[in-house]
Protein backbone atom coordinates (compact mmCIF):
# COMPACT_ATOMS: atom_id res chain seq x y z
CA UNK A 1 0.00 0.00 0.00
CA UNK A 2 1.20 3.52 -0.68
CA UNK A 3 0.99 6.14 2.03
CA UNK A 4 0.72 9.92 1.97
CA UNK A 5 4.04 10.04 3.83
CA UNK A 6 6.50 7.68 2.19
CA UNK A 7 10.13 7.96 3.29
CA UNK A 8 13.10 5.69 2.70
CA UNK A 9 14.03 3.45 5.60
CA UNK A 10 17.27 5.35 6.24
CA UNK A 11 15.34 8.59 6.71
CA UNK A 12 13.04 6.95 9.28
CA UNK A 13 16.16 5.70 11.10
CA UNK A 14 17.50 9.26 11.41
CA UNK A 15 14.17 10.79 12.45
CA UNK A 16 13.22 8.21 15.10
CA UNK A 17 15.24 6.99 18.06
CA UNK A 18 16.13 3.26 18.02
CA UNK A 19 13.18 2.20 20.23
CA UNK A 20 10.68 4.26 18.20
CA UNK A 21 12.09 2.87 14.97
CA UNK A 22 11.82 -0.72 16.21
CA UNK A 23 8.14 -0.34 17.11
CA UNK A 24 6.88 2.10 14.47
CA UNK A 25 8.78 0.84 11.44
CA UNK A 26 9.57 -2.79 12.28
CA UNK A 27 6.38 -3.79 14.13
CA UNK A 28 7.96 -4.29 17.52
CA UNK A 29 6.24 -4.02 20.88
CA UNK A 30 7.35 -2.05 23.90
CA UNK A 31 7.33 -3.89 27.25
CA UNK A 32 4.02 -3.92 29.12
CA UNK A 33 3.36 -1.40 31.89
CA UNK A 34 6.34 0.87 31.10
CA UNK A 35 4.94 3.14 28.40
CA UNK A 36 4.59 6.86 28.88
CA UNK A 37 0.80 6.88 28.32
CA UNK A 38 -0.29 3.59 29.90
CA UNK A 39 -1.89 5.27 32.93
CA UNK A 40 -2.25 8.84 31.62
CA UNK A 41 -5.57 10.56 32.32
CA UNK A 42 -4.73 13.84 30.55
CA UNK A 43 -7.38 14.96 28.07
CA UNK A 44 -6.28 15.61 24.52
CA UNK A 45 -5.45 14.03 21.19
CA UNK A 46 -3.04 11.15 20.62
CA UNK A 47 -1.15 11.44 17.33
CA UNK A 48 1.26 9.22 15.44
CA UNK A 49 4.78 9.85 16.75
CA UNK A 50 6.20 9.35 13.24
CA UNK A 51 3.95 11.72 11.22
CA UNK A 52 1.67 13.60 13.67
CA UNK A 53 -1.58 12.24 12.19
CA UNK A 54 -4.36 12.49 14.79
CA UNK A 55 -5.35 8.96 15.79
CA UNK A 56 -7.25 8.78 19.11
CA UNK A 57 -9.00 11.11 21.55
CA UNK A 58 -8.52 10.73 25.27
CA UNK A 59 -12.29 10.36 25.78
CA UNK A 60 -12.07 6.91 24.11
CA UNK A 61 -9.15 5.78 26.31
CA UNK A 62 -10.00 3.30 29.05
CA UNK A 63 -8.29 1.20 31.71
CA UNK A 64 -8.00 -2.31 30.30
CA UNK A 65 -5.12 -3.23 32.63
CA UNK A 66 -3.33 -4.92 29.72
CA UNK A 67 -0.10 -2.90 30.07
CA UNK A 68 -0.54 -0.58 27.09
CA UNK A 69 -2.82 2.39 26.42
CA UNK A 70 -6.23 1.14 25.30
CA UNK A 71 -8.84 2.96 23.24
CA UNK A 72 -12.24 1.75 22.10
CA UNK A 73 -12.38 3.76 18.88
CA UNK A 74 -10.05 5.80 16.67
CA UNK A 75 -10.65 9.53 16.26
CA UNK A 76 -11.59 8.83 12.65
CA UNK A 77 -11.86 5.38 11.06
CA UNK A 78 -9.83 6.71 8.12
CA UNK A 79 -6.92 7.52 10.47
CA UNK A 80 -5.96 3.89 11.01
CA UNK A 81 -5.39 0.92 8.75
CA UNK A 82 -6.28 -2.58 9.94
CA UNK A 83 -4.28 -5.53 8.63
CA UNK A 84 -4.53 -9.23 9.43
CA UNK A 85 -1.46 -10.33 11.40
CA UNK A 86 -0.62 -14.04 11.52
CA UNK A 87 2.74 -13.72 13.31
CA UNK A 88 3.76 -15.43 16.55
CA UNK A 89 1.31 -18.30 16.01
CA UNK A 90 -1.72 -16.02 16.48
CA UNK A 91 -4.36 -14.43 14.30
CA UNK A 92 -4.67 -10.76 15.25
CA UNK A 93 -5.51 -7.45 13.65
CA UNK A 94 -2.60 -5.04 13.39
CA UNK A 95 -3.28 -1.30 13.64
CA UNK A 96 -1.18 1.01 11.48
CA UNK A 97 -1.22 4.74 10.90
CA UNK A 98 -3.08 5.24 7.62
CA UNK A 99 -0.96 8.31 6.79
CA UNK A 100 2.56 6.81 7.09
CA UNK A 101 2.07 3.07 7.62
CA UNK A 102 3.71 3.01 11.04
CA UNK A 103 2.88 0.13 13.37
CA UNK A 104 0.78 1.26 16.34
CA UNK A 105 -0.38 -1.97 17.98
CA UNK A 106 -3.34 -4.35 17.63
CA UNK A 107 -7.10 -4.22 17.99
CA UNK A 108 -9.05 -6.93 19.78
CA UNK A 109 -12.78 -7.48 19.68
CA UNK A 110 -15.31 -9.29 21.83
CA UNK A 111 -13.27 -9.47 25.02
CA UNK A 112 -16.17 -8.32 27.19
CA UNK A 113 -14.99 -4.77 27.81
CA UNK A 114 -17.86 -2.46 28.69
CA UNK A 115 -17.15 -0.04 25.85
CA UNK A 116 -19.48 1.29 23.15
CA UNK A 117 -17.65 -0.71 20.47
CA UNK A 118 -16.56 -3.84 22.43
CA UNK A 119 -13.13 -3.21 20.91
CA UNK A 120 -9.73 -2.64 22.50
CA UNK A 121 -7.14 -0.81 20.44
CA UNK A 122 -4.03 -1.87 22.34
CA UNK A 123 -1.48 0.75 21.28
CA UNK A 124 2.20 1.15 22.09
CA UNK A 125 2.84 4.40 23.99
CA UNK A 126 6.01 4.88 21.98
CA UNK A 127 3.88 5.04 18.81
CA UNK A 128 1.95 8.01 20.16
CA UNK A 129 2.38 11.65 21.10
CA UNK A 130 -0.24 13.31 23.32
CA UNK A 131 -1.25 16.91 22.72
CA UNK A 132 -3.19 18.02 25.82
CA UNK A 133 -6.39 20.02 25.40
CA UNK A 134 -5.98 23.69 26.18
CA UNK A 135 -7.73 25.16 29.18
Amino acid sequence: MSYEIDKPDEQWRTELNPAEYTVLRKGGTEPAFVGEYTDTKTTGVYSCRACDAELFRSDTKFDSHCGWPSFYDPKDTEAVELIQDNTHGMVRTEVRCARCGSHLGHVFEGEGYATPTDQRYCINSISLRLTPDEG
